[in-house]
């Protein structure tokens, strides 16, 4: 079935056409929302506050952008509430085991070179560092364009903000990312 049908039905009261989008897009929000905080926890509550919100909501959907860019809209506002209620812990910390990301795990590659395993974790090390020292505001266009790979158009509906405030936002993250990334190769 076609997503905008699963969307028809889910708001006509269909629960099993509901919990099909939610099935659907669940690992995509745990994911972005485990990358915006870092906590498994957080991002497990986020998940559910963001289903419940479209559970609430989805009677408002109007097809003006596409589901995952309205879910996106929600994740990230939730997102930064939880970051204003918790402004003492570090909101983005890419130290954290990533393996909750992903319920496989890869075998070891033998053929890896131990020097660039090392340089690899000194560089995402650095890059963590700096993306840690991202206001949420501008970590949250950071992710969004760069990391997930939405639109500038996209990104400005998930955050509400004009295109243009995208764009300065997004070259001002990655300006101080590169000024933070240089410091520490000097």
């Amino acid at each position: 079935m076609e997503e905008k049908q699963l969307i028809e039905k889910a708001q006509n009261g269909d629960k099993k056409a509901l919990a099909e989008l939610v099935k659907n897009y669940e690992q995509t929000i745990y994911n972005f929302a485990f990358k915006i905080c870092r906590d498994k926890n957080y991002a497990e509550q986020i998940m559910q506050e963001t289903f419940y919100s479209m559970v609430k909501s989805l009677h408002q959907f109007d097809y003006n952008s596409k589901l995952s860019t309205w879910l996106y809209r929600i994740v990230a506002n939730h997102c930064l509430m939880m970051a204003r209620k918790v402004r003492s812990r570090p909101f983005v910390s890419f130290d954290d085991d990533e393996e909750n990301l992903f319920e496989e795990k890869y075998a070891a590659d033998w053929n890896t070179i131990p020097y660039k395993v090392a340089e690899n974790e000194e560089l995402k090390n650095i890059l963590d560092n700096a993306i840690q020292n991202l206001s949420p505001d501008y970590r949250l266009v950071f992710l969004l364009r760069d990391v997930e790979g939405l639109s500038t158009e996209e990104t400005a509906q998930v955050t509400e903000l004009s295109i243009p405030a995208v764009k300065s936002r997004l070259h001002r993250a990655r300006a101080f990312l590169r000024k933070e990334i240089n410091q520490a190769f000097t």
